[in-house]
Protein backbone atom coordinates (compact mmCIF):
# COMPACT_ATOMS: atom_id res chain seq x y z
CA UNK A 1 0.00 0.00 0.00
CA UNK A 2 1.09 3.55 -0.34
CA UNK A 3 2.38 5.27 2.54
CA UNK A 4 0.33 8.54 3.93
CA UNK A 5 3.01 11.07 4.96
CA UNK A 6 2.08 14.00 7.01
CA UNK A 7 4.66 16.37 6.23
CA UNK A 8 5.15 19.81 7.81
CA UNK A 9 8.46 20.38 6.24
CA UNK A 10 7.58 22.37 3.37
CA UNK A 11 6.12 22.08 0.19
CA UNK A 12 9.96 21.90 -0.74
CA UNK A 13 9.96 18.08 0.86
CA UNK A 14 6.66 17.55 -0.38
CA UNK A 15 7.10 17.30 -3.16
CA UNK A 16 10.06 15.59 -3.43
CA UNK A 17 8.31 13.04 -1.21
CA UNK A 18 5.51 12.95 -3.89
CA UNK A 19 7.85 11.86 -6.42
CA UNK A 20 8.78 8.88 -4.62
CA UNK A 21 8.18 5.52 -6.12
CA UNK A 22 6.46 4.21 -3.65
CA UNK A 23 3.87 7.43 -4.64
CA UNK A 24 2.68 8.36 -1.45
CA UNK A 25 -0.03 10.28 -0.38
CA UNK A 26 1.50 13.61 0.96
CA UNK A 27 -0.38 15.66 3.67
CA UNK A 28 1.50 19.39 4.04
CA UNK A 29 0.68 20.79 7.17
CA UNK A 30 3.14 23.42 7.37
CA UNK A 31 1.86 25.63 10.96
CA UNK A 32 0.20 22.77 12.89
CA UNK A 33 -1.01 24.15 16.29
CA UNK A 34 -0.79 20.29 17.72
CA UNK A 35 2.11 18.81 15.67
CA UNK A 36 1.53 15.45 17.19
CA UNK A 37 -2.58 15.30 16.28
CA UNK A 38 -1.92 13.84 12.99
CA UNK A 39 -4.28 12.49 10.10
CA UNK A 40 -5.48 9.00 11.55
CA UNK A 41 -4.46 7.80 7.60
CA UNK A 42 -0.95 8.63 8.42
CA UNK A 43 2.25 6.25 8.67
CA UNK A 44 4.56 8.65 8.97
CA UNK A 45 4.97 12.12 10.54
CA UNK A 46 8.12 14.78 9.29
CA UNK A 47 8.27 17.40 11.96
CA UNK A 48 10.91 19.97 13.27
CA UNK A 49 11.29 21.33 16.60
CA UNK A 50 8.49 23.82 16.13
CA UNK A 51 7.57 25.86 20.19
CA UNK A 52 4.12 23.07 20.30
CA UNK A 53 6.77 20.61 20.50
CA UNK A 54 7.98 22.18 24.05
CA UNK A 55 4.28 22.92 25.22
CA UNK A 56 3.30 19.85 24.42
CA UNK A 57 1.58 17.96 27.03
CA UNK A 58 3.35 15.53 29.87
CA UNK A 59 1.60 12.74 29.28
CA UNK A 60 0.94 10.45 25.84
CA UNK A 61 -2.32 12.20 24.46
CA UNK A 62 -5.09 9.52 24.02
CA UNK A 63 -4.81 7.74 20.60
CA UNK A 64 -0.56 8.42 20.14
CA UNK A 65 0.96 7.23 17.95
CA UNK A 66 -2.27 6.39 16.18
CA UNK A 67 -1.35 4.71 12.96
CA UNK A 68 2.31 5.98 13.23
CA UNK A 69 5.15 3.74 12.35
CA UNK A 70 7.42 6.26 11.85
CA UNK A 71 8.65 9.76 12.91
CA UNK A 72 10.91 11.99 11.13
CA UNK A 73 12.62 15.47 12.97
CA UNK A 74 14.53 17.76 11.17
CA UNK A 75 17.60 18.23 13.62
CA UNK A 76 19.70 15.99 15.23
CA UNK A 77 19.03 16.86 18.76
CA UNK A 78 15.84 16.18 20.44
CA UNK A 79 15.40 17.96 23.46
CA UNK A 80 12.39 19.56 21.85
CA UNK A 81 10.29 16.56 21.75
CA UNK A 82 8.11 15.06 24.63
CA UNK A 83 9.59 11.64 25.70
CA UNK A 84 6.21 9.91 24.55
CA UNK A 85 7.09 10.88 20.81
CA UNK A 86 9.11 6.88 20.87
CA UNK A 87 5.78 5.31 22.37
CA UNK A 88 5.07 2.52 19.69
CA UNK A 89 6.96 4.48 16.85
CA UNK A 90 10.36 4.76 15.69
CA UNK A 91 12.05 8.11 15.40
CA UNK A 92 15.06 9.15 13.24
CA UNK A 93 16.85 12.34 13.10
CA UNK A 94 18.04 14.50 10.92
CA UNK A 95 21.92 13.95 11.79
CA UNK A 96 24.51 15.80 9.80
CA UNK A 97 22.71 17.23 7.39
CA UNK A 98 23.33 21.12 8.68
CA UNK A 99 26.99 19.76 10.10
CA UNK A 100 28.83 21.60 6.55
CA UNK A 101 26.68 25.06 7.31
CA UNK A 102 27.45 25.16 10.72
CA UNK A 103 31.01 24.45 10.57
CA UNK A 104 31.91 26.94 7.64
CA UNK A 105 30.02 29.41 10.26
CA UNK A 106 32.54 28.26 13.15
CA UNK A 107 35.40 29.09 10.55
CA UNK A 108 33.64 32.35 9.58
CA UNK A 109 33.11 33.32 13.52
CA UNK A 110 36.60 32.58 14.17
CA UNK A 111 37.85 34.49 11.29
CA UNK A 112 36.10 37.54 12.51
CA UNK A 113 37.92 37.41 15.35
CA UNK A 114 40.84 37.29 14.08
CA UNK A 115 40.86 39.87 10.94
CA UNK A 116 38.24 41.93 12.10
CA UNK A 117 36.89 42.84 8.74
CA UNK A 118 34.09 45.11 9.58
CA UNK A 119 36.47 47.01 12.39
CA UNK A 120 39.17 47.76 10.25
CA UNK A 121 36.92 48.85 7.14
CA UNK A 122 38.65 52.38 6.18
CA UNK A 123 35.86 54.89 5.45
CA UNK A 124 38.47 58.05 5.59
CA UNK A 125 42.13 58.45 4.50
CA UNK A 126 42.56 58.77 8.68
CA UNK A 127 41.80 55.27 9.38
CA UNK A 128 44.77 54.24 6.63
CA UNK A 129 47.22 53.09 9.50
CA UNK A 130 48.98 49.71 11.03
CA UNK A 131 46.36 47.70 12.78
CA UNK A 132 47.66 44.09 13.98
CA UNK A 133 45.74 41.18 13.14
CA UNK A 134 45.57 37.89 14.49
CA UNK A 135 45.40 34.45 12.23
CA UNK A 136 44.21 31.28 12.39
CA UNK A 137 47.80 29.27 12.23
CA UNK A 138 49.11 27.54 14.59
CA UNK A 139 46.14 28.71 16.79
CA UNK A 140 44.85 25.96 19.25
CA UNK A 141 41.11 25.06 18.69
CA UNK A 142 39.14 22.87 21.24
CA UNK A 143 36.11 20.92 20.23
CA UNK A 144 33.67 20.20 22.92
CA UNK A 145 31.62 17.11 21.05
CA UNK A 146 33.07 15.33 18.10
CA UNK A 147 30.15 14.13 16.02
CA UNK A 148 29.05 14.87 12.52
CA UNK A 149 29.61 18.56 13.61
CA UNK A 150 32.86 18.33 15.67
CA UNK A 151 34.70 15.93 12.99
CA UNK A 152 33.10 18.84 9.29
CA UNK A 153 34.77 21.55 11.62
CA UNK A 154 37.99 19.74 12.05
CA UNK A 155 38.40 18.88 8.77
CA UNK A 156 38.01 22.58 7.67
CA UNK A 157 40.38 24.14 10.73
CA UNK A 158 43.45 21.23 9.30
CA UNK A 159 43.03 23.06 6.24
CA UNK A 160 44.56 26.23 8.25
CA UNK A 161 46.93 24.16 10.18
CA UNK A 162 45.31 24.96 13.79
CA UNK A 163 45.92 23.00 16.49
CA UNK A 164 42.75 20.84 16.91
CA UNK A 165 41.91 19.48 20.88
CA UNK A 166 38.17 17.21 21.07
CA UNK A 167 36.28 16.04 23.75
CA UNK A 168 34.01 13.71 23.18
CA UNK A 169 31.44 11.53 25.54
CA UNK A 170 31.92 8.52 23.52
CA UNK A 171 34.77 6.36 23.15
CA UNK A 172 37.35 6.83 20.30
CA UNK A 173 36.74 4.20 18.25
CA UNK A 174 39.05 5.78 15.30
CA UNK A 175 40.87 9.17 15.65
CA UNK A 176 41.64 11.71 12.23
CA UNK A 177 45.77 12.05 12.49
CA UNK A 178 45.16 15.82 12.98
CA UNK A 179 43.10 15.80 16.34
CA UNK A 180 44.32 14.91 19.72
CA UNK A 181 41.62 13.60 22.21
CA UNK A 182 41.51 15.87 25.46
CA UNK A 183 39.38 16.62 28.27
CA UNK A 184 37.58 19.34 28.80
CA UNK A 185 39.98 20.57 31.75
CA UNK A 186 43.18 19.98 29.96
CA UNK A 187 41.24 22.33 26.72
CA UNK A 188 40.38 25.10 28.17
CA UNK A 189 43.54 26.17 29.48
CA UNK A 190 45.03 25.87 26.08
CA UNK A 191 42.25 26.95 23.63
CA UNK A 192 42.38 30.08 21.75
CA UNK A 193 39.10 29.34 20.21
CA UNK A 194 36.27 26.43 21.80
CA UNK A 195 33.06 25.28 20.24
CA UNK A 196 30.34 23.43 22.00
CA UNK A 197 28.73 21.66 19.61
CA UNK A 198 26.95 19.03 22.09
CA UNK A 199 23.43 18.11 22.40
CA UNK A 200 21.48 18.85 25.38
CA UNK A 201 20.69 16.77 28.30
CA UNK A 202 20.91 16.43 31.53
CA UNK A 203 24.74 15.94 32.30
CA UNK A 204 25.42 18.52 29.42
CA UNK A 205 23.38 20.89 30.99
CA UNK A 206 25.72 24.41 31.87
CA UNK A 207 28.63 21.90 30.62
CA UNK A 208 30.21 25.59 30.32
CA UNK A 209 30.13 27.21 34.14
CA UNK A 210 31.88 29.17 36.30
CA UNK A 211 34.62 26.59 37.29
CA UNK A 212 35.50 26.07 33.83
CA UNK A 213 35.72 29.23 32.69
CA UNK A 214 37.96 30.16 35.62
CA UNK A 215 40.47 27.84 33.77
CA UNK A 216 39.99 29.71 30.08
CA UNK A 217 42.98 31.02 28.68
CA UNK A 218 43.06 34.65 28.91
CA UNK A 219 41.22 36.08 25.96
CA UNK A 220 39.07 32.50 24.64
CA UNK A 221 37.37 33.15 21.90
CA UNK A 222 33.72 30.94 22.65
CA UNK A 223 31.57 29.57 19.93
CA UNK A 224 28.04 27.86 21.17
CA UNK A 225 26.12 26.22 18.24
CA UNK A 226 25.13 23.21 20.66
CA UNK A 227 22.44 24.39 22.31
CA UNK A 228 21.91 27.60 24.86
CA UNK A 229 21.81 25.42 28.02
CA UNK A 230 25.32 24.02 27.41
CA UNK A 231 26.50 27.47 28.51
CA UNK A 232 25.76 29.43 32.19
CA UNK A 233 25.15 32.61 30.38
CA UNK A 234 25.42 34.40 34.15
CA UNK A 235 29.03 32.58 34.30
CA UNK A 236 30.02 33.64 30.89
CA UNK A 237 28.66 37.76 31.07
CA UNK A 238 31.01 37.77 34.63
CA UNK A 239 33.93 36.04 32.36
CA UNK A 240 33.27 38.47 29.83
CA UNK A 241 33.27 41.08 31.68
CA UNK A 242 36.63 40.17 33.79
CA UNK A 243 38.48 39.73 30.52
CA UNK A 244 38.65 35.95 31.10
CA UNK A 245 36.53 35.40 28.24
CA UNK A 246 38.07 37.53 25.25
CA UNK A 247 34.49 37.19 23.06
CA UNK A 248 31.73 34.74 22.64
CA UNK A 249 29.89 34.24 19.25
CA UNK A 250 26.14 32.53 20.07
CA UNK A 251 24.12 31.04 18.12
CA UNK A 252 22.38 29.72 20.24
CA UNK A 253 21.27 30.83 23.73
CA UNK A 254 18.61 30.23 26.69
CA UNK A 255 16.19 31.07 26.29
CA UNK A 256 15.57 31.63 22.44
CA UNK A 257 14.72 34.66 21.77
CA UNK A 258 17.04 36.30 24.71
CA UNK A 259 14.35 38.74 26.92
CA UNK A 260 14.65 42.40 25.55
CA UNK A 261 17.57 44.48 27.56
CA UNK A 262 19.02 41.29 28.28
CA UNK A 263 23.03 42.37 28.50
CA UNK A 264 24.07 39.57 26.09
CA UNK A 265 22.63 41.61 23.44
CA UNK A 266 24.47 44.45 23.29
CA UNK A 267 27.94 43.35 24.48
CA UNK A 268 31.42 44.54 23.24
CA UNK A 269 33.01 40.85 23.79
CA UNK A 270 29.47 39.63 22.10
CA UNK A 271 28.45 38.42 19.01
CA UNK A 272 24.30 36.65 18.90
CA UNK A 273 22.78 35.49 15.88
CA UNK A 274 19.11 33.60 15.98
CA UNK A 275 19.79 30.04 15.83
CA UNK A 276 20.63 30.07 12.21
CA UNK A 277 24.25 28.60 11.48
CA UNK A 278 22.51 25.53 10.22
CA UNK A 279 20.74 27.45 7.27
CA UNK A 280 22.30 27.07 3.79
CA UNK A 281 20.69 26.79 0.07
CA UNK A 282 20.92 23.39 -0.16
CA UNK A 283 20.22 22.41 3.30
CA UNK A 284 16.51 21.08 2.05
CA UNK A 285 18.18 19.34 -0.23
CA UNK A 286 20.11 17.42 1.68
CA UNK A 287 17.63 17.11 4.38
CA UNK A 288 15.50 15.62 1.61
CA UNK A 289 17.60 13.53 0.01
CA UNK A 290 18.36 11.64 3.72
CA UNK A 291 14.42 11.41 4.10
CA UNK A 292 14.39 9.72 0.71
CA UNK A 293 16.87 7.21 1.74
CA UNK A 294 15.22 6.49 4.38
CA UNK A 295 11.67 5.99 2.73
CA UNK A 296 13.22 3.71 0.94
CA UNK A 297 14.16 1.72 3.80
CA UNK A 298 11.19 2.10 5.34
CA UNK A 299 9.31 0.27 1.88
CA UNK A 300 12.23 -2.22 1.91
CA UNK A 301 11.35 -3.09 5.74
CA UNK A 302 15.09 -2.46 6.41
CA UNK A 303 16.21 -0.69 9.38
CA UNK A 304 16.24 2.82 9.08
CA UNK A 305 19.28 5.32 9.13
CA UNK A 306 19.97 7.75 12.28
CA UNK A 307 17.32 6.06 14.77
CA UNK A 308 17.14 7.56 17.83
CA UNK A 309 16.80 5.31 20.94
CA UNK A 310 13.95 5.93 23.19
CA UNK A 311 15.60 8.01 26.16
CA UNK A 312 18.33 9.39 24.56
CA UNK A 313 18.24 13.09 23.63
CA UNK A 314 20.25 12.51 19.78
Amino acid sequence: MCPVIVNQLGPEIGKRLAAHPSRPVVVDDETPAAPWEVDPRADILLTRAFPAWRAAPMETPAGWPGNLRWVQTMSAGMDAYPKWMWSGTVVSSGRGVAAVPIAEYVMAAMLAREKRIESISAHAPEDWKEIKLGRLEGATLGLIGYGAIGRAIARRAAAFDMRILAVRRGPWTEQEASVEPCTLQDMIGQADHVVVALPSTAETHHIINASVLALAKPGLHLINVGRGDLVDQQALLAALNAGRVGFATLDVTDPEPLPAGHPLYNHPRARITPHISWSDPAFLERLGSKITINLDRYQARLPLFDVIEPGRDY
